[in-house]
């Protein structure tokens, strides 16, 4: 069956001789392989499996035909992913700004597996550039409830304070410094990060929490003198 789908086979054998001039003129043609699906071009040193590429395209097409079997599907598709799987697909439909069919994807990986908060700070800016504040106050509801977080470790967390900042998520950002304070932020085994506290301070106070930036200011010292914009991570 396959073999109807091509040319004759021996269309390829009869190769006319080249005939080479010294005037002669190379142009090259760009080829191009099938549809893109406006995925971009690919990033350096990403890699997906098979089975990681088969639940993007899976859950895409329930998307586009059926949304609402998108749930069923969702957990019969990732269930059977390891968790190198799951987590490259998550990020690849982030990538294709898939917020609805990421969060899906979020959804199944904690259930199995306790993210790290470099994964909620994706999720986080993600779903910040395209317009879904309501979905990541509703991640960081989700992180209230989050065990086995290594709060102390994890270099995504400035990212997740800086994306709920940037986005005046205020109730947010408020319930993230209470979690830092419950696990133990400025003790010896959760050392304040100076630039942690100078994002923290300038964004509570931004966002109309004066109260608690002071709190953050006595507790750990004052800010940087500056705009919070010129603070990058």
């Amino acid at each position: 069956m396959a073999s109807s789908l091509l040319p004759n086979p021996t269309h390829f054998l009869k190769l006319k001789p080249l005939t080479l001039t010294t005037n002669r003129t190379i142009t090259h043609v760009s080829v191009r392989c099938g549809p893109r699906d406006n995925r971009g071009p690919l990033v350096k040193g990403r890699v997906l499996s098979i089975e990681a590429i088969q639940a993007v395209q899976a859950l895409k097409r329930a998307q586009r035909s059926d949304p609402t079997q998108l749930p069923t599907l969702a957990s019969k598709t990732l269930s059977r992913l390891i968790k190198a799987d799951l987590v490259a697909a998550l990020r690849e439909l982030l990538r294709q700004e898939q917020c609805h069919l990421a969060l899906q994807v979020f959804s199944t990986f904690r259930s199995e597996y306790p993210p790290d908060l470099s994964v909620y700070a994706e999720m986080a800016l993600a779903l910040d550039r395209n317009g879904m504040a309501e979905d990541m106050d509703g991640l960081i509801c989700v992180l209230e409830k989050e065990s086995g977080v290594q709060w102390d470790s994890d270099k995504g967390l400035i990212r997740l304070i800086r994306a709920v900042v940037t986005a005046d998520r205020r109730e947010s950002t408020v319930k993230i410094y209470e979690m830092l304070k419950r696990n133990g932020w400025g003790s010896s085994d959760f050392k304040a990060d100076e630039y942690m506290v100078r994002v923290l301070s300038k964004g509570l106070r931004r966002l109309g929490e004066v109260g608690l930036a002071d709190e953050v200011d006595m507790k750990f010292g004052s800010p940087y003198e500056g705009n919070l914009e010129k603070l990058t991570v």
